[in-house]
């Protein structure tokens, strides 16, 4: 078992002991906005270590408590694919397919709109530029093509 699988293990069960615990059911909406509110609360919570409050005087970021909500999210955030049946494999393969979309619109190869070169595409120099050289050949050469 990878270490992904293993969250999502333990996440259905501490899922399943909450939902006997508290003897709730909700429909699967109802769980998804749940979930995502609970999300919020805990991005909110992260936000609040920043010190983005500029009127105000904050105490330095502490790390711990940082990746201590980061930690809530990911639990709220893993619940919320296993109430809507996405497992690890599918998570890990819809976050490769983005990643790969996403080094895309950084190139401006993206067959989206709204996505210009990035500045790595204009400086070979820099090790994005590198790292995918290869992509951006082959897909300036696929436009020509088409």
């Amino acid at each position: 078992m990878d270490k992904l699988e293993r969250v999502f293990e333990l996440q259905r069960q501490l899922d399943d002991m909450i939902q006997e615990r508290w003897k709730i059911a909700f429909d699967q909406s109802t769980w998804v906005q749940k979930e995502t509110l609970a999300m919020i609360d805990e991005l909110m919570e992260l936000l609040n270590l920043t010190g983005f409050k500029w009127w105000k005087k904050s105490p330095a970021m502490d790390r711990n408590k940082i990746v201590e909500e980061l930690t809530d999210v990911f639990h709220f955030f893993i619940s919320t694919c296993l109430k809507l049946e996405i497992g690890p494999e599918e998570l890990f393969e819809a976050y490769v397919r983005k990643n790969r979309e996403n080094r895309l619109r950084q190139l401006g190869l993206s067959t989206k709109d709204g996505y210009v070169a990035s500045t790595a595409e204009k400086n070979p120099g820099s090790s994005c530029y590198e790292r995918d050289a290869d992509e951006l050949e082959r897909r300036k050469g696929d436009r020509l093509q088409s």
